[in-house]
């Protein structure tokens, strides 16, 4: 089931933000994320905030309806507009997850996409993207949502093998994700990514290769390469400690990130964050790296989260309640926290430190410092990088970003 919300101070009813969150806006691009917290099955590893049919019959009624939920979406986003005041910016981003969004009709898609061109313009040069799982779309509805604005989709592969999408409870056949790379293709699509997962009980290397080259031979401009992490509570957690299916160990998931990387180089993909690939510059996700290096995004949806100026909050996570809610005239943030200054410091090392350019070591103090060096030494930073200020991972820093970020935030 998906997981708690963080604790937090409580969240304003008409959700008005410290003066100071607005304090160099211009300064930072905004984005907006539109959670669609609805599935039609849950998948054995997920524990996003998602809810099948079954799972919401009888605990939200028509409020947790899926046919009127761009409504409440649509009032998020209204509200997103009084509280943000006159803050002239466009939005930059707009990145539509889930959960899977394309259980939503097309027209709704346009229709949240339309409020926000309507309630804040879109930068000229903004991209839109959506979530879409292989079985949830066709080449009528990828032309709707090409013709409505959006120019960026992200399919859900996972894998090409069946019987790794079978220990994943995935439920499109193998060759779908491919096909509808072409299908977004002909509808007019600029930016196509396709999402894997590695180290699945049960996969090997060869075929977790057959899936990278399938990836790669249907077109993409964007590859996105996950480690599995298998979350309690989940149905595969179950399963595991059942003896079911095996645990893989980090040695694999190591392996199967070096294959990627060499694979995805060799097909002329190179890597800007640690999990992302991309053809070009202009492949790169935007809205991910509007994450990555701290800018303002508005999360609307259930336990959806946002960040703007040092503020960050959270919604309520169910889809009743959410709508609720907003019904009522209410924000349907759930808790929030003031970053201090030390908050900012350490985030921007945690999440620069995974991308291409690294994170300038101006962040660091002298612990932090004496840490770096070490890293050089280790060659788990790059030296030409961190000869000019900052520190860069190198492939094996890659393998091992988590402790290097540890004993540089200190």
């Amino acid at each position: 089931m998906p997981s708690a919300l963080p604790d937090g101070e409580p969240v304003p009813d008409d959700g008005s933000l410290p003066a100071s969150a607005l304090t160099g806006s211009a300064d930072r691009p905004l984005g907006f994320y539109l959670h669609v917290p609805y599935c039609a099955t849950r998948c054995g590893y997920c524990d996003f905030n998602t809810y099948t049919a079954t799972e919401l019959r009888g605990s939200g009624g028509v409020l947790a309806s899926r046919d009127n939920y761009a409504d409440s979406l649509i009032d998020e986003i209204r509200l997103a507009r009084k509280v943000l005041g006159d803050d002239p910016r466009p939005v930059r981003t707009v990145f539509v997850g889930g959960g899977t969004p394309t259980l939503l009709a097309a027209g709704d898609l346009v229709r949240m996409l339309g409020a926000i061109r309507d309630e804040f313009g879109l930068a000229a040069d903004a991209e839109v993207t959506t979530e879409a799982n292989p079985e949830s779309v066709d080449p009528a509805y990828l032309a709707v949502l090409r013709e409505g604005g959006f120019n960026r989709v992200s399919f859900g592969m996972q894998s090409a093998k069946q019987h790794v999408l079978n220990v994943l409870d995935r439920t499109h056949t193998p060759g779908r994700p491919e096909a509808c790379v072409a299908e977004a293709r002909a509808a007019g699509f600029s930016h196509v990514n396709l999402d894997l997962i590695y180290g699945t009980p049960g996969e090997s290397d060869d075929d977790w290769r057959a899936s990278l080259q399938a990836a790669i031979g249907a077109g993409p401009d964007h590859v996105s390469a996950y480690a599995l992490i298998v979350e309690e509570g989940t149905q595969l957690a179950r399963r595991i400690r059942r003896g079911e299916v095996p645990m893989t160990d980090d040695d694999v998931h190591a392996d199967r990130y070096l294959i990627a990387d060499s694979v995805l180089a060799e097909a002329g993909f190179d890597w800007y964050e640690v999990s992302n690939w991309a053809t070009s510059e202009a492949g790169r996700c935007l809205h991910n790296e509007l994450y990555w290096r701290g800018a303002d995004w508005w999360g609307a949806g259930p336990g959806a989260h946002s960040h703007v100026g040092g503020v960050r909050w959270w919604n309520v996570k169910h889809p009743g309640a959410y709508a609720a809610a907003l019904a009522s005239g209410k924000s349907p943030g759930a808790g929030r926290e003031l970053l201090s200054e030390e908050d900012r410091r350490v985030e921007r090392i945690l999440l620069e430190l995974r991308l291409r350019e690294g994170a300038p070591l101006s962040l660091l103090r002298e612990e932090g410092l004496a840490a770096s060096r070490r890293a050089l030494g280790e060659g788990l930073l790059e030296s030409g990088p961190y000869a000019e200020g900052r520190a860069v991972l190198t492939l094996r820093g890659r393998l091992l970003a988590d402790a290097v970020v540890r004993d540089l935030v200190d």
